[in-house]
């Protein structure tokens, strides 16, 4: 008998739970309430992060290849990542590790935010004008931009001082040790506000997969809301880049296994069961970093692994769109 899809994301959300229950009460020591609360104080704001950032980017992954209409790209294409690491140098390299830029966590993310928000909205909004609202050459593009990115990045590291470029490598990881647990508040504010502004946008996603003719003819402003879409995935990335670093692969892993579990066409459920896997990928992850290698290694390790192997199954399966 085929599983519903509302019991399937009932069954996700229990295992999402019991992942998070393993990955918060292991090894607490209840015996010591002192240290119980120390560990409870490090383990929960943890939680809340990485729970934003699966929103974040499971969201993301699933809108933007519907827009694209692949199923095996992710918005890393889009040159979030290289654009989040080549503004980190460049702050490193003027201001100085000992910088209040770099020093003040919450400016630091903020800065972030605005940067890469205000420089991708001005790019593949000018990129949609002079293509005709083309999102192929968007794709094109933002590889093209990553390349450069990453060209300017490399050259600046050369030749920046080795004292800050040692402390800016620390950043340059993802890694949820690393994220400042100030900031959940305010990611939680911008993300709210994204997801409310864009709202009617994310309704129309079903009929978006339709094709441009069957859309407009069903009276959508294709092209508009193609662009508005693609502006809220380019904030979504925004925002879990600067509040953990860069994660290149997790969108392909989760949006991936959650229209292969899924099968439907309604983004409703695709997206909520690809926000559930992210949330288990990275529980599980970040309890290998922290069980099993003693914090040696970062999650993004296991994720680009992972991903990778993932995506030359994708690859050699040949998997339909669902």
């Amino acid at each position: 008998m085929q599983i519903s899809h509302r019991k399937k994301i009932l069954i996700m959300v229990a295992l999402t739970l019991l992942v998070a229950a393993a990955y918060t009460l292991f090894g607490l020591r209840f015996s010591n309430p002192r240290l119980l609360n120390y560990q409870l104080s490090k383990r929960i704001p943890k939680l809340i992060v990485i729970a934003l950032t699966a929103f974040s980017i499971g969201s993301a992954s699933i809108v933007f290849q519907s827009v694209i209409n692949n199923t095996i790209v992710t918005p890393c294409l889009l040159g979030m990542d290289a654009l989040y690491t080549l503004v980190h140098t460049l702050v490193y390299f003027f201001a100085g590790a000992a910088s209040i830029l770099v020093t003040k966590r919450q400016l630091a993310f903020a800065v972030d935010l605005v940067i890469m928000a205000v420089v991708s909205v001005i790019i593949y909004s000018y990129i949609f004008r002079k293509t005709g609202s083309n999102v192929l050459y968007v794709i094109l593009i933002g590889t093209v931009l990553t390349s450069f990115f990453g060209s300017l990045q490399s050259t600046i590291t050369r030749i920046m001082d080795p004292s800050s470029y040692e402390t800016l490598l620390t950043t340059l990881v993802a890694s949820f040790d690393n994220a400042n647990t100030s900031l959940i508040f305010f990611s939680i504010i911008v993300l709210a506000a994204i997801a409310l502004f864009f709202k009617k946008d994310l309704r129309l996603l079903d009929l978006l997969t339709l094709g441009k003719d069957k859309a407009v003819n069903l009276g959508v402003d294709y092209d508009k809301s193609i662009r508005r879409l693609l502006l809220a995935v380019t904030l979504y990335m925004t925002v879990a880049t600067a509040l953990v670093g860069p994660l290149a692969f997790l969108g392909l892993i989760i949006a991936n296994l959650s229209r292969q579990l899924m099968q439907t066409y309604r983004h409703s459920y695709l997206i909520a069961t690809s926000v559930l896997f992210g949330m288990i990928v990275l529980f599980a992850g970040q309890f290998l970093v922290e069980r099993i290698f003693s914090y040696n290694l970062p999650v993004s390790v296991f994720i680009t692994t992972g991903g990778g192997i993932y995506f030359l199954y994708l690859l050699l399966a040949k998997r339909k769109p669902y």
